[in-house]
């Protein structure tokens, strides 16, 4: 049975491409070994979507080149 981590220890920041009026914001969480936690910065305690590492890494990198 899969288990919810525990992100009460996510040092949460803002993705630098989302707009500073409130609205469109992405936080991420990287200082948890082998996860990346994604989140709506306007809903908090709402869920969070959780990656492996290696797989948000891949992510990145196909944004870089487009």
């Amino acid at each position: 049975m899969p288990t919810t981590p525990d992100l009460s220890t996510a040092a949460w920041r803002k993705s630098s491409y989302s707009n500073n009026n409130g609205g469109d914001c992405v936080e991420v969480a990287d200082n948890l070994p082998g996860l990346v936690p994604v989140r709506d910065s306007k809903n908090p305690h709402g869920p969070a979507l959780i990656f492996a590492a290696g797989s948000w890494a891949t992510f990145i990198a196909s944004l870089k080149m487009g």
